[in-house]
């Protein structure tokens, strides 16, 4: 059974911002390559796709922390369809942060455009041929904004701890928000 325990440690913090504005970035980085020239889309869309890349490691990254250290205690006035509806969101937010950087590397990755990290490490090409590029190219963008609507439940749930229920589930997250600094 997974240890229960009351605060996320600095690195869980660090890695749940960091993914959270990088993907977000990648959103709006993503839409705002749209009007672009090609030339200049091309230059945008590159480092969309490193960011992906680097989403999908530190997703792994946080993924096996999660499963290693267990989960964070809910607060006992929740009730269960909130409990419910906060573990599928984390679940979704987890899935989603594997599927948005897979499917852009299964449709983008090949060898007639090689997908290299940053213009330092080159990443293997899609196996996959047309047919199957173009059905993960179709669902990435409704994955993205999928991915949009859980932030959004996101946000608006931990706005309702804080502000609501006034318990500290925000403040897991935002530390300087701890009444008790010796927690911290």
């Amino acid at each position: 059974m997974a240890t229960v325990h009351s605060s996320y440690s600095k690195t869980a913090i660090t890695l749940h911002w960091l993914i959270a504005v990088l993907v977000l970035g990648n959103i709006v980085g993503a839409v705002y390559a749209e009007g672009l020239p090609d030339a200049e889309r091309g230059a945008v869309m590159g480092i969309h796709k490193s960011i992906g890349i680097t989403v999908l490691a530190l997703t792994v990254w946080r993924l096996v922390m999660r499963l290693k250290a267990g989960f964070l205690a809910l607060p006992a006035h929740m009730k269960g369809w909130e409990i419910f509806l906060a573990r599928l969101t984390h679940i979704g937010f987890y899935v989603l942060l594997l599927l948005l950087p897979l499917s852009g590397w299964a449709f983008a990755a090949s060898p007639e455009r090689p997908l290299v990290w940053f213009d330092l490490i080159p990443i293997p090409d899609s196996p996959l041929g047309k047919a199957g590029r173009g059905f993960f190219h179709a669902l990435h963008g409704p994955a993205a904004f999928l991915a949009l609507v859980l932030v959004v439940l996101h946000v608006l749930g931990a706005l309702k701890h804080h502000f609501l229920d006034r318990d500290d589930v925000l403040a897991r997250m935002l530390p300087f928000l701890r009444k008790n600094r010796a927690d911290a």
